[in-house]
This record gives C-alpha cells, structure tokens and sequence, in this order.
C-alpha cells in the first residue's frame, strides 16, 4: 500500500514510543511511504521548534525518514481544499504520490475522509486496518 504520513504523525513517531512510532514502523516494513520536500522541510522545522531536537540529531532524522520513502514533487500552486495551505500541500503530496492512504491527527483533514481517492485516516484507524 502507498501511504503518506502527515508532519504531525512522523514527530510524534520520533519523539515518543507508541502509535505512531508503530505507524511509522509498519509502514517501512511492507509498504511505500510517499512523502514531499514540504513534508519534509515541515517536519524538520517542527522538530527544531516544538521537539527543540539538537541540529545534528535532525539531519539524522531528515536523512533517515528520506532513505526510507519515495520523494515526489508537488505543484507550487496546490488545490485548495482545507482552510490551513499547509493541509492543502500535505493533501496534494498523497494525492500527486498516487497514495491510498494519508495518516494524520489533524482533525481539519480527518473531517475530509476522502479526497482524490485518497481515504483520510488517523493512526489507530490506520493499525486497525492492518
């Protein structure tokens, strides 16, 4: 299955044991995490300013979340679909990365449950499933 993972699954998949470090895992076992530049710039600024990580244990982070997904480009100018531009970016990276799944906490993108064919889950959805 081709998954995206929403900046808010993968801080807390690095910051904390449980869900969404189990999330994470499973989707390195048998699938394809479908990620973007924007995800990826957004979840290394998260985790300077809200996990206040060291600069060197980030790019570590960064380095191995890239090794383990396929990095597709987004257009500049994504379709509007949620009030936050940021869901908006996230939305066209599962949608552009042919994903089935995006997995994320974020309410204003639960509310979707689908878009594109993508089907909108949160992580405990997403082990269940499984």
């Amino acid at each position: 299955m081709r998954i995206t993972l929403d900046t808010n699954v993968l801080l807390a998949a690095f910051i904390a044991e449980g869900l969404c470090q189990r999330v994470y895992s499973e989707c390195l076992k048998g699938h394809e995490l479908i990620l973007s530049e924007f995800i990826l710039e957004e979840i290394r600024l998260v985790f300077k300013r809200k996990a206040r990580m060291p600069a060197v244990q980030i790019l570590r982070n960064i380095e191995s979340i890239r090794g383990n997904a396929e990095i597709i480009e987004i257009p500049v100018d994504v379709e509007r679909v949620c009030r936050d531009a940021n869901d908006d970016a996230v939305i066209a990276t599962a949608v552009h990365g042919q994903a089935q799944v995006l997995v994320t906490g974020d309410q204003d993108l639960l509310i979707l449950k689908k878009h594109r064919g993508v089907r909108i889950i949160n992580p405990r959805t997403f082990i269940a499933l499984l």
